[in-house]
């Protein structure tokens, strides 16, 4: 269902980049206190995830955006929104964006769902009667409608959402690549490469880093980083493969997707269409909102921002927390 959601821009932040900016380094996010644990991967490899909430409650796992992390201000300020209303969550690092660098060669990227799949597995065994839902931002949002795609009406996960998805990963590198996203992209790739020089800085590299420097595109980077340690043959290929707008018409559960058409990381014509769109999801699609911004125009709204209220009206209608009453007879907490 694709919806054009009451949602009004605030009037003083004009323009995609203001609301993406204010949202992401303006506005206040409240303190979070997370219980930390490192759970391990099959493949010798780690994952921190960052718990807050009711150990007994539904729980929203979370998924940060590109070289984001659970103190991200807009993963802080969901985690807030959802465990003051009552629910519990778990957010995932990506490998090595916690703070501590991953062990393997490899680390993580827009189409990875493998460690997703890992971790809702291991909850699910290890909490049998909670409910669980995800959201994901950005890079994060893409591995989760991918993941929902691919196991259509296999998932243990009973609703999801997702912000500011880039759909189409080779028009999102090609969008980062003009006016005032090339700053994004500088930001990002910059990150990128800083802490693949530091991984690498005591051990050899398995790909040739001589022209690390000179990376300093999404399409040069992904070409000679992401697609060699993930087994792609190319940047193209690794974009083909993961974006999730190929995999949306095979999800099968409650889903929510929230964008912005002004999005400075996604041009508008790589939004999927309303017959892309299947009967369980609802697309908010909205006019002005940035990426990740959609800061309404009272400034008391800033904390309490559309985006919050409306990710949680979603899980309150497909998790409500009358869920969590024969979850907290038998749940271990976290």
């Amino acid at each position: 269902m694709l919806d054009h959601a009451k949602y009004h821009p605030a009037w003083w932040l004009p323009g995609p980049n203001l609301q993406t900016l204010w949202a992401a380094r303006v506005s206040r996010p409240p303190v979070v206190t997370y219980r930390p644990e490192r759970l391990e991967l099959p493949d010798g490899d780690f994952v921190d995830l960052a718990w807050a909430g009711d150990p007994g409650a539904p729980l929203i796992v979370v998924l940060h955006g590109l070289e984001g992390s659970a103190e991200s201000p807009y993963v802080r300020r969901l985690v807030q929104a959802l465990i003051t209303r009552g629910y519990g969550t778990c957010v995932m690092h990506f490998r090595g964006c916690s703070g501590t660098p991953n062990r393997l060669a490899r680390s993580y990227h827009s189409g990875d769902t493998g460690d997703l799949k890992f971790l809702l597995d291991t909850l699910q065994a290890r909490l049998p009667n909670r409910a669980l839902g995800a959201v994901g931002y950005s890079l994060g949002g893409n591995v989760v409608l991918k993941f929902l795609g691919e196991l259509g009406s296999r998932t243990s996960l009973v609703a999801a959402a997702a912000v500011s998805v880039p759909f189409d990963l080779a028009a999102a590198a090609s969008r980062l690549n003009q006016g005032f996203s090339r700053i994004y992209q500088r930001h990002l790739v910059s990150s990128m490469r800083t802490k693949l020089k530091r991984k690498f800085s005591d051990v050899a590299a398995p790909i040739d880093l001589t022209h690390l420097h000179r990376w300093r595109t999404f399409w040069e980077y992904d070409e000679h980083v992401t697609a060699p340690l993930h087994g792609f043959a190319s940047a193209a290929d690794y974009y083909a493969q993961s974006s999730s707008r190929n995999f949306i018409k095979r999800i099968t559960i409650p889903t929510l997707v929230v964008h912005a058409l002004d999005d400075p990381f996604l041009p508008a014509s790589a939004v999927p269409l309303e017959h892309e769109i299947v009967a369980s999801i609802t697309f908010e699609l909205v006019a002005r909102g940035g990426h990740v911004g959609f800061v309404m125009p009272h400034l008391k709204a800033v904390t309490n921002s559309w985006l919050e209220r409306r990710l949680l009206a979603h899980f309150e209608e497909t998790i409500p927390l009358s869920h969590a009453t024969s979850a907290r007879m038998h749940a271990n907490p976290i």
